[in-house]
């Protein structure tokens, strides 16, 4: 939010020589974040003066259209003379007083304007836009001065467009929605500063009259619990906003736009109330706030026809939806250049329906962003009053005696706080009366009592803080209106260590406990990470949120358990509401992202989290925040969360061995993604003999070129080259590979025992052995190590061969043998007889034979 400091002041007594540093320092200490305070009297430095266009030349010719003026600048160019200028906007007339910058000033930004010769002219200066002079983001057009401006040509502009003041620009944090208006800035100040504060929102309102100013129904008193409205006839359409409103929503980054229009954004900007300004000749029938029904139709005020959800609060009359409530109006009521009868409406929303409507239209109003932050429901009226007024005394009409205030607010629950919690909570001593006299400063009624708990010590104490902590003073607190963020004591605590100041909060680092480190499966993940990574893989962490069509594009079947996902309530992106069931779904988005940007070889793995819905859970227990919840809520609460558990997964593609000039290079593929996960669970520890690799099918993976691995026949991940159809459905490489793997599902390591090393030579030996196609190339490596007996240390498997010689469905694979003992050198028959009974068992149970045999 951008304010002005000079609108800060009729609210607020700040002191005359204030600093700018001061200031900024005031509102930190508040907890408000300050993007920059601009003093622009030093933002454009040079003669800037207040010019009259005398004449305008059209040059033809260019590409654009230019302007050749002549423009009065009095004394200020040292000769009296009309300055020549050439412009390229087209929203100004002769006699039209504008603002120029001569030659030697500069704009903000360091824009140096010189004399120089454009378009065949010589110009002798710049007739300024809004954003030029840094006072908002309008480039449309030049700055024209209202006629009712009093200064001459040569004077000096600042003061009449507004660079002699201090323009604040904050970040409003969105649990202090009431900081989004002057009104709220500038009570934050007075709390700061120690200086009186007039509440704008401080006069008096007629309410609601036996006549209403327009017909209304509420069919929805939960997303709309008040709404008010009132009349304005017979005004002056031709009547502009005056320069002083403009100016103010100008620097606030608001476009001017109509008067009644701009009197309902100035007011939102004044008192937070987010308003709006019908055309009375416009609507017909009754005004209806409901819900939309799915699928009607609304084109807003920013010409675009929108669809509208179930879920959208929407105002009608007899010709369907005019408004996207709360949000933005529609084009078939909006205020025209010609209204004369203005209805004006100022309402209370619900924030959270609002600021979902905003995120699933993608239409980020100011309003909007106001009421999803939360709007004190007690303005309605002021601010009609005060648009009203505004408006009849700039462009005359009568202001209809018949007032319109449906109002379903409920009042403010009040919170109990013990006294001495903010101590308590904070470490800092606060005395009770302190403690009082900081929840008044923000606006809330305080009343003191005693705990009744005080006559029983064992009893458990208010607020949850242990057995008998609750005795004593405990205050009864009702926050403001404008305060819908204060529901609980934390929050009342937070407000008085805010405002007491948090640099009165001691620093104090807590001790560590000694003797706990990692637990195991942090070291399994680090040792996984680290794997991964030392084979080349890059770790990436991608975004947990999918779009629902990502199942059908991975191709997992209808009966599949990934394919139920859970649905997030507000999602970042309503492309993308649903939570990962698996890892490779934005794996590939990287892998499709990093391929469509030049990057052709890319390994990538991430370690993360997937949600697996719970059906049939129901819904959490409500647990508040005034005191820890106990075992049994904590476990019906965690009987609803999805199963969350961590998965690991790589996916690779390209060339896994790049080529240059030592040789050929060799291209990622299934292999490369079954060692990974081999690595994975080499490096969590799982013994070699616990783990099996064998063909399997699963999506999204290639049915012919998938492999599972197993731990303890149980089945933990699965690796391989992806589907064809699922590289075509994401737009990947031929040939992508990926390997996911829970890593949850693993055992514990066991405790690992100490390698037994002989120095006795070993004995190698090579066996070629010819079976079925079908047959798992770690079935038979199985069957040698059970047939070759204790004397073998080690065995590999280093080729697969297949040939017409082999013959129709048949393959070689061949082994490296390792054969060693412990306590002497083998002799050349043992390890011989060891591979014979090898290679017997082999044949017994898959019908091999040696190769060349």
């Amino acid at each position: 939010m951008r304010v002005s400091v000079s609108w800060l002041r009729e609210y607020v007594d700040l002191p005359a020589d204030l600093p700018t540093g001061d200031l900024e320092q005031a509102l930190v200490d508040l907890g408000i974040e300050v993007e920059s305070v601009v003093d622009l009297r030093e933002s454009v430095t040079g003669p800037l003066v207040v010019g009259e266009v005398l004449e305008i030349e059209e040059l033809t010719g260019f590409k654009k259209p230019i302007r050749f003026c002549r423009v009065d600048v009095g004394a200020a160019n040292g000769t009296g003379e009309p300055q020549e200028i050439v412009c390229g906007a087209r929203n100004f007339a002769v006699g039209d007083k504008v603002v120029v910058i001569l030659p030697g000033g500069v704009l903000p930004g360091g824009f140096a304007i010189g004399a120089r010769k454009t378009y065949g002219r010589n110009s002798h200066g710049m007739i300024c836009s809004a954003q030029e002079l840094g006072l908002g983001d309008d480039h449309s057009g030049i700055v024209v001065l209202p006629e009712d401006v009093k200064a001459q040509s040569g004077d000096d502009a600042r003061p009449v467009v507004g660079l002699d003041d201090v323009v604040v620009e904050m970040e409003i944090t969105p649990d202090r929605g009431y900081a989004l208006s002057v009104r709220g800035i500038a009570r934050e100040l007075s709390h700061a500063l120690g200086v009186p504060f007039r509440d704008p929102a401080d006069a008096p309102a007629p309410g609601a009259t036996a006549e209403p100013a327009y017909p209304v129904e509420v069919r929805d008193p939960v997303g709309c619990d008040r709404f008010a409205a009132r009349m304005v006839r017979g005004v002056d359409p031709t009547v502009e906003t005056p320069g002083w409103m403009r100016q103010r929503l100008t620097v606030a980054g608001v476009r001017s736009i109509s008067l009644a229009v701009d009197i309902t954004n100035y007011l939102m900007l004044e008192l937070g109330q987010p308003m709006h300004a019908f055309d009375a000749d416009r609507i017909a029938g009754t005004l209806v706030v409901r819900r939309a029904e799915a699928g009607e139709k609304l084109t807003t005020l920013d010409g675009v026809n929108r669809t509208l959800s179930a879920e959208d609060l929407v105002i009608c009359d007899e010709s369907g939806p005019i408004s996207l409530a709360a949000v933005m109006g529609g084009e078939t009521s909006e205020v025209l250049a010609s209204t004369t009868n203005v209805l004006f409406e100022a309402a209370h929303w619900d924030p959270a329906t609002v600021g979902r409507t905003a995120r699933r239209h993608k239409l980020f109003s100011e309003a909007a962003k106001r009421w999803e932050r939360g709007v004190d429901p007690a303005l309605p009226l002021v601010a009609l009053e005060k648009a009203v007024r505004l408006l009849t005394d700039l462009a005359g009409g009568t202001a209809g005696e018949e007032v319109l205030d449906i109002d379903h607010v409920a009042p403010r629950t009040p919170v109990t706080l013990p006294v001495d919690l903010p101590s308590r909570r904070v470490g800092v001593t606060y005395s009770p009366d302190r403690v009082v006299e900081l929840l008044e400063q923000v606006g809330c009624t305080v009343t003191r009592g005693t705990d009744r708990l005080a006559e029983d010590p064992g009893a458990v104490g208010t607020a949850g803080v242990g057995p008998g902590a609750g005795a004593g003073e405990v205050l009864t607190v009702t926050p403001p209106s404008w305060r819908p963020d204060l529901t609980d004591p934390a929050d009342l605590v937070e407000e008085v260590v805010r405002l007491d100041g948090y640099d009165r909060v001691p620093s104090v680092l807590p001790t560590a406990p000694p003797g706990r480190g990692l637990t195991w499966q942090q070291q399994r993940r680090r040792a996984v990470a680290r794997s991964l990574a030392e084979r080349g893989y890059v770790e990436v962490l991608a975004q947990p949120f999918v779009a629902p069509e990502l199942v059908d594009q991975l191709g997992l079947p209808a009966d599949d358990p990934r394919r139920p996902a859970v649905r997030l309530a507000n999602p970042l992106s309503e492309e993308e509401p649903l939570l990962r069931t698996t890892l490779l779904g934005p794996l590939l988005g990287i892998v499709k992202r990093n391929v469509g940007r030049g990057q052709r070889d890319v390994a990538i793995y991430e370690i993360g989290t997937v949600f697996h819905p719970r059906p049939g859970a129901g819904t959490p227990p409500a647990m508040g925040v005034d005191r820890r919840p106990t075992d049994e809520e904590f476990a019906a609460a965690d009987a609803v969360v999805p199963a969350q558990p961590r998965h690991v997964a790589v996916a690779l593609t390209g060339e896994i061995e790049p080529a240059g000039w030592w040789g050929a290079g060799r291209t990622a593929g299934w292999a490369d993604a079954v060692e990974a996960g081999r690595a994975v669970l080499d490096a969590a520890g799982i013994p070699a003999d616990r783990v099996t690799v064998r063909a399997g099918e699963r999506a999204p993976w290639h049915p012919g070129r998938c492999a599972e691995l197993v731990v303890d026949d149980v089945v933990v991940g699965h690796a391989g080259e992806l589907h064809p159809a699922v590289l075509a459905a994401l737009e990947l490489p031929r040939r992508t590979s990926a390997m996911e793997l829970d890593l949850d599902a693993l055992p514990a390591a066991p405790l690992a025992a100490g390698p037994t090393i002989s120095t006795f030579p070993p004995a190698l030996i090579d066996v070629a052995l010819v079976v079925d196609d079908a047959v798992p190339a770690a079935d038979v490596r199985a069957a040698l190590v059970e047939g070759a007996g204790a004397l073998l240390e080690d065995v590999r498997l280093f080729d697969v061969y297949t040939s017409e010689q082999l013959g129709e469905g048949r393959k070689s694979l061949a082994y490296k043998l390792t054969f060693r003992a412990p306590d002497r050198t083998l002799a050349g028959e043992e390890a011989v007889a060891a591979r014979d009974a090898a290679v017997a068992v082999a044949a017994e149970r898959f019908g091999a034979t040696l190769r060349g045999a």
